[in-house]
């Protein structure tokens, strides 16, 4: 990130998660609920682990805000972690912290735990897994919500639904590059109602059933998430850096997201099958809305710049690495075979994940967006994205 950048802190049982974003703009209205109604959605959804009857997620702004309005300094955003007072002993920063105590050596096949402990040398690879768990996105998630907030101001929603969890896909929905600023939100909100955040009602039942039979097992799943950015106006990105590139850029901050595989843009991987003319969007012109395209299997991006289409992006997320049936490790200190630890864990964090994508794809295109327009203050922000607009439409 260029101008709107932040930092989070915090260990999954330490004493809070705590973010700092710089370069957000001055007299934006923000408040806590705003910020806590993010983080009560990405608690949510079937599957999810016992840590979540425990976290009841709540924002402290620490600095940035007066008043209600952001002030343009950095703002500090604080979550703390309930289930520190069971941890306050084992994770205390001091050196009386006790050390032996629910110490690790079992490392989890496709984790951290490994490849962290020996980049680190650590014995212990609690000093890993506390910084690598998901239970950071609380902070990502609390960021994206000021994002979110940004964006709204200027008409600009961000939405997702979940495609697939554990190989059963969505399949009573128009195409991707077929539909309409509406038809998302309209997506976006029966996805909201629902427990695996799909939209199509014989496709939840199935995932439910597919979450189900794998805890029983002592599995977990995976999934495809389907996000959606409207209300973009031509021009965010560039095309004369591969830095400045939006759809690049988007995907890299997609793959930052713990247990995210795979990121595609519009028909993404389809593509590659089919001829240029079943790809490439035809472009018309329209009264009062200026160019256009008949259909979007670009995903609102060509060569790196928004095109006043809807932006659509789709990732994939592995199963979460933690198995109640665990698989096969090698203990480190005696490099015998053993089976992997057991930490308190989800069976599919997928519909959470979408939660946790739509706040980091927000954070990107504000910055993205920041970066084209300049500006301190919203107002600021506000005229010059109308211009934008107005320049299009008169082209």
């Amino acid at each position: 990130m260029t101008v709107l950048r932040y930092l989070t802190a915090g260990e999954s049982h330490g004493p809070a998660l705590t973010v700092i974003m710089e370069g957000m703009v001055a007299g934006l209205p923000i408040e806590a609920d705003d910020i806590d109604k993010e983080l009560a959605r990405r608690q949510k959804g079937h599957g999810r682990g016992g840590r979540m009857t425990i976290e009841k997620d709540h924002v402290a702004i620490q600095s940035g805000l007066r008043g209600g309005l952001t002030l343009g300094s950095p703002i500090c955003l604080q979550v703390e972690n309930r289930d520190w007072k069971n941890w306050t002993k084992i994770m205390a920063p001091h050196i009386h912290a006790t050390l032996n105590e629910r110490r690790v050596s079992y490392p989890r096949p496709g984790h951290a735990d490994l490849p962290g402990a020996i980049k680190y040398n650590h014995r212990d690879m609690r000093n890993i897994l506390e910084r690598s768990s998901a239970r950071e996105t609380a902070a990502k998630v609390a960021a994206g919500a000021v994002a979110r907030r940004f964006l709204a101001e200027l008409g600009i929603q961000v939405c997702s639904h979940v495609l697939s969890i554990g190989g059963v896909y969505s399949a009573g929905l128009k195409m991707c590059s077929e539909r309409t600023d509406s038809e998302w939100l309209t997506i976006a909100e029966r996805a909201e109602n629902s427990p695996v955040r799909c939209a199509d009602s014989e496709a939840e039942a199935l995932m439910m059933v597919a979450i189900d039979r794998a805890k029983e097992k002592g599995d977990s799943l995976g999934g495809v998430i389907e996000l959606a950015v409207t209300g973009l106006p031509y021009g965010i990105g560039s095309h004369v850096h591969g830095d400045r590139r939006l759809d690049g850029r988007i995907a890299g901050d997609m793959m930052s997201i713990q247990a995210i595989k795979g990121v595609e843009i519009g028909i993404g991987f389809r593509s590659a099958d089919l001829p240029g003319s079943k790809v490439h969007d035809e472009i018309v012109y329209r009264d009062g809305e200026g160019y256009r395209h008949s259909t979007n299997r670009a995903g609102g991006i060509e060569g790196g710049i928004t095109n006043s289409e809807p932006l659509v992006v789709r990732i994939a997320m592995k199963p979460i690495p933690t198995l109640y049936s665990p698989l096969k490790t090698v203990d480190i200190d005696t490099h015998q075979a053993v089976e992997a630890t057991v930490e308190r864990s989800d069976v599919c964090a997928v519909p959470a994940a979408a939660v946790v994508a739509e706040a980091v794809l927000a954070l990107t295109i504000a910055d993205s967006l920041l970066e084209t327009t300049g500006g301190d203050t919203l107002e600021q922000v506000k005229t010059r994205v109308a211009a934008m607009r107005e320049q299009a439409e008169r082209f």
